[in-house]
Order: structure tokens, then C-alpha cells, then sequence
């Protein structure tokens, strides 16, 4: 949702980049860089394995960083 654009002909008003030949997909130079933390803990709660996911803590912060950013861009709640 941040890389996306909808361009219009000045003519008519259609969008002149409707195909996916000019959608823009993220790539590593659009991330911030990541500093983690591992904290080496047994945990036999979380499943027999006592394995946790890795990759979705990341992302955590994501949503409520683009909420906010819209919120101070605009003054409204998302």
C-alpha cells in the first residue's frame, strides 16, 4: 500500500497504470535496517517442539506505524 500509485490520463481519467508491468514491488533497500535480539529461553508452553515462529515479530509494528503516520499527515484516525 505505500509503493502504490494510481496515475490518470489527463484526457479521460483513466488510470494509465492498471497492469501489473507498473506495480511497484517492495524490495530490501525499501526496509529499514533491522536490529534483533535473541533471547535464549526455554519455553515448553509454546508446542511440544518448544519452537517459536522467527519471521512475524518483525512485522509487528508495522500497521500501527502506517495509522499513525496517516493520523499526523491528516488528523484523522485509520
Amino acid at each position: 500500500a505505500l509503493m502504490e500509485r494510481t496515475v490518470l490520463d489527463a484526457r479521460d481519467g483513466r488510470p494509465v497504470n492498471a497492469h501489473m508491468a507498473d506495480y511497484l514491488m517492495p524490495v530490501n533497500l525499501d526496509v529499514h535496517q533491522l536490529e534483533a535480539h535473541f533471547v535464549e529461553e526455554v519455553d515448553p508452553h509454546v508446542n511440544p517442539l518448544g519452537v517459536k515462529g522467527l519471521g512475524e515479530i518483525a512485522l509487528v509494528g508495522t500497521a500501527p506505524a502506517i495509522a499513525n503516520a496517516v493520523f499526523h499527515a491528516t488528523g484523522k484516525r485509520v
